[in-house]
């Protein structure tokens, strides 16, 4: 299993480290490994694309909150190794304007590797697919296998994904001659850019496919098989590498990224990796103690309830709890405990109760005496109660 980088050691700062801070770091270490700089290096490639991977994250404030709390596991599979870049293009694609006008390669000579990019069209990766699954906790707490079903572009059968027409080719396109990138310059800037007239393929469709009209792909209804890892939580990402949309031109696969979402659960609430549960006890049970059966997400365990509790006293039982989703560990299950007040009693028991008022000197309401009696007694004059006395 690969080992997972620390971003923050990637791009050499610290936690509490600025956007801007941020920013610098990365171009600063893009600058540093960058391919042109250093040719058939894959050593130095590697850091390239792993700077890239940790400013991805780290440069935008809702993923980096996700990985302060949670780690790579916020983050869905993958990461690791510049896992999140198929291809150093991407990396120009998706973080170029971070060095000025929008374009990456104008600090070395125009284009990644001055001329070798406008040798052969751009590959591109595929779409990624977004698709929603809801877990219970239970599922979430001990991780699950999932059966996900979503609409997905596959290659043509008729045209093996070309878009042309059986027996004919795509044609090179005119306008950037093959080449899928067009030169456009304004004074001393120079920007390159995707062809508009084949999006970057290099080629144009004439005679389309009949069955596909020219896309290269059909839709088609997928059903795919997912492993939840336990303890994710409510908001987390999973991510399957290459289950996304087809490239356009021969590149890789996108990825489907599959969104979490935890159903409430009728006994527990969930905080970070630890559950909290609301437990009804009697009077007598707070005031004597006892030793009553609870429910966890693994079964029934016994649980102590001191002599004396209060309502409201929180019990802890360790090692009950959700699984920490890095792998270190389980939280704990707490139990707040609250006295239920019974709405009808028994006559033994209402007898107790109220020879433990006498005792305690304690003020309750009377037992036979009627609504009536109770207002004769709030309106009769002063002599009326000397008389009955």
């Amino acid at each position: 299993m690969a080992t997972q980088l620390d971003y923050y050691e990637v791009l050499e700062i610290t936690k509490t480290a600025s956007n801007t801070e941020i920013s610098k770091a990365y171009r600063k270490l893009a600058i540093k490994y960058h391919p042109d700089s250093h040719p058939d290096d894959e050593k130095a490639t590697q850091k390239f694309k792993q700077a890239a991977e940790a400013y991805e994250i780290l440069g935008d404030e809702t993923k980096r909150a996700r990985y302060d709390q949670y780690g790579h596991a916020g983050l869905g599979q993958g990461g690791g190794g510049g896992g999140h870049f198929s291809d150093v293009e991407d990396i120009f694609d998706a973080f170029g304007d971070i060095f000025g006008g929008g374009v990456f390669g104008d600090l070395f000579g125009g284009g990644r590797g001055g001329g070798r990019r406008r040798g052969r069209p751009r590959v591109r990766k595929g779409g990624d697919i977004k698709v929603r699954v809801t877990l219970d906790l239970e599922e979430a707490a001990t991780g699950v296998d999932k059966e996900l079903s979503f609409d997905r572009h596959e290659h043509c059968g008729t045209c093996k994904g070309s878009g042309a027409k059986p027996g004919s080719s795509p044609e090179k396109c005119t306008r950037c001659g093959g080449h899928g990138q067009v030169i456009q310059q304004s004074g001393i800037l120079r920007v390159q850019t995707t062809c508009p007239s084949c999006g970057g393929s290099g080629t144009m469709i004439t005679d389309p496919c009949s069955d596909c009209h020219g896309a290269g792909t059909n839709k088609k209804r997928i059903t795919i098989e997912v492993a939840i890892p336990a303890g994710i939580d409510d908001g987390m990402r999973v991510r399957i590498t290459g289950e996304g949309q087809p490239s356009p031109d021969g590149g890789p696969a996108g990825d489907c990224y599959c969104f979490i979402s935890i159903r409430k659960h009728k006994l527990f609430e969930r905080e970070g990796d630890h559950l909290i549960l609301k437990m009804p006890i009697t009077y007598s049970q707070a005031t004597l103690g006892a030793s009553i059966d609870v429910p966890t997400l693994s079964g029934m365990t016994e649980l102590e309830i001191t002599k004396g509790s209060a309502s409201g006293e929180v019990f802890k039982i360790r090692g009950k709890g959700m699984p920490d989703p890095h792998g270190r560990g389980q939280g704990d299950l707490y139990i707040q405990t609250y006295i239920e007040v019974p709405k009808k009693l028994e006559a033994r028991q209402e007898e107790l109760l109220r020879e433990l008022a006498e005792i305690e000197h304690t003020h309750v309401s009377p037992h036979r005496k009627t609504f009536m009696e109770s207002i004769r007694g709030l309106f009769s004059t002063d002599e009326e109660q000397k008389e009955s006395k």
